[in-house]
């Protein structure tokens, strides 16, 4: 009985002692390399930028993916035309990629691209006479595809689907567009890079050449004219506060 129960509490022994190292020695393998790959951050952009000027071009496709969403969206905002806001953005990628030589490594990519892309804007709006105003109502593209427009994405939540809901959201909807568009010229930009491309003050300051304080100011002022505008809505113009 003793001798059974010494039998079971011995090891099995493996068929060769190599095997065995050698399969350790692989598994270690896998476990280094799964953990190195499973939740390594993406690169920021201006490693991306610096891989590219090393002629990674994989590093630019993604400086396009990561950025041309909001790129578009803020030209569609102020050019307020499909095509147009297209030919912008596409502009912009050529020229980051003819001067990615240029780009200095202490700066930030996104202030850079933004800064060329409102110049690309100012430069189109100059060159048209009359500006149309549909495309506000347009839905907003992400990587995933057509996103909410800004007046479906300020509507309740909760997507009550009775009649007299859906009849205010329209209305509030319509509103939101109109009090944007009716901006000056300099708030609605303001406001745009901060709510529409999520910026911060600082780049927004970059990007404008205006000071910072300005820039907040010229948020706030529209903060104000959207919450004037809103009046009727009051529970929504208390969200801007």
């Amino acid at each position: 009985m003793q001798t059974e129960r010494a039998a079971r509490a011995r090891p099995l022994p493996w068929r060769d002692q190599d095997e065995r190292v050698e399969t350790g020695a692989t598994l270690s393998r896998d476990s280094t390399w799964r953990l190195s790959h499973a939740s390594l951050p993406d690169p920021p952009d201006e490693v991306l930028v610096v891989r590219f000027q090393s002629g990674d071009r994989a590093a630019f496709a993604m400086l396009v993916r990561r950025h041309q969403s909001g790129l578009y969206n803020f030209a569609l905002r102020n050019l307020r035309e499909r095509t147009a806001a297209e030919d912008v953005v596409q502009e912009a990628f050529v020229r980051v990629a003819q001067s990615a030589a240029d780009f200095k490594a202490d700066a930030r990519f996104s202030t850079w691209v933004y800064t060329i892309v409102r110049n690309l804007c100012i430069d189109q709006i100059r060159k048209n006479a009359l500006r149309r105003h549909p495309s506000l109502d347009e839905s907003r593209k992400s990587d995933e595809g057509d996103g909410p427009t800004l007046g479906e994405q300020t509507a309740d939540p909760r997507g009550r689907a009775d009649v007299e809901r859906t009849v205010e959201g329209g209305r509030l909807k319509a509103r939101i567009l109109e009090a944007i568009d009716s901006l000056p010229e300099d708030q609605r930009e303001v406001y745009l890079m901060r709510e529409m491309s999520n910026l911060r003050f600082k780049e927004i300051a970059d990007i404008t050449g205006v000071p910072e304080n300005t820039v907040k100011s010229r948020m706030r002022y529209a903060l104000e004219r959207l919450q004037e505008a809103l009046v009727e809505f009051e529970e929504h113009a208390r969200a801007l506060r």
